[in-house]
């Protein structure tokens, strides 16, 4: 049996349909990762979402099989963006590395600032709202949360290998030690819609705790 080959203009279709479908869902994705970091996971509605991504009602399914599952998939897009901003900051050679965290710091209070105290993190404030309720976005936040660790804490090493870090102190430590308290001074900040929170976790953590 002979089966003729598509045409190009039917590829082209085909190739469009795939690409506005890819589109849809990060859109959704997106959306769904504003709206989770301003309210929370719960009562993010999916009607609302697709009001505003202008997705057809009923079309949520044709991505995700379940919220559970379009939670973990706004989870990995916010943890995308993060590593690749702390990989920007951190990373950055062109800086003594205490610099860049201290930099870090002072481009998440103009971002807190920016969106008026709305958003905060992600991470941090789906973990106070689930993290009791269910294991699996417990185990993925905590992953998250650990994944910042391991990149602060290298940065420290580098502390240490300049000198500007005593030889002695444990990175590891000590990047737990920040991300403990800067969840919590977002937290306050998002509070007291100020970044003095923020600001005096920061300058305590590296004057007394970085000494």
């Amino acid at each position: 049996m002979n089966i003729s080959p598509e045409s190009p203009k039917k590829r082209r279709t085909h190739k469009a349909r795939a690409a506005h479908r890819l589109d849809t869902r990060t859109a959704l994705i997106r959306c769904g990762t504003e709206l989770c970091t301003q309210r929370g996971f719960q009562v993010s509605g999916i009607n609302e979402l697709l009001q505003r991504v202008g997705a057809p009602k009923g079309s949520f399914y044709h991505f995700f099989s379940s919220k559970h599952e379009f939670g973990e998939a706004v989870i990995d897009n916010y943890a995308a963006y993060f590593q690749r901003k702390l990989d920007r900051l951190l990373s950055d050679s062109s800086r003594p590395p205490l610099e860049r965290l201290a930099g870090f710091v002072k481009e998440a209070q103009r971002g807190m600032a920016k969106f008026d105290f709305q958003r905060g993190c992600l991470v941090g404030n789906l973990g106070q709202e689930l993290g009791g309720l269910n294991d699996s976005f417990r185990g993925r936040l905590e992953a998250v949360l650990l994944s910042w660790e391991q990149r602060t804490a290298a940065c420290l090493r580098e502390a240490i290998v300049a000198g500007d870090l005593d030889s002695e102190a444990n990175p590891d430590a000590l990047a737990k030690f920040f991300w403990i308290g800067w969840e919590g001074a977002i937290l306050r900040a998002k509070l007291t819609r100020s970044v003095a929170p923020m600001r005096l976790f920061a300058e305590l953590f590296f004057k007394k705790v970085l000494c």
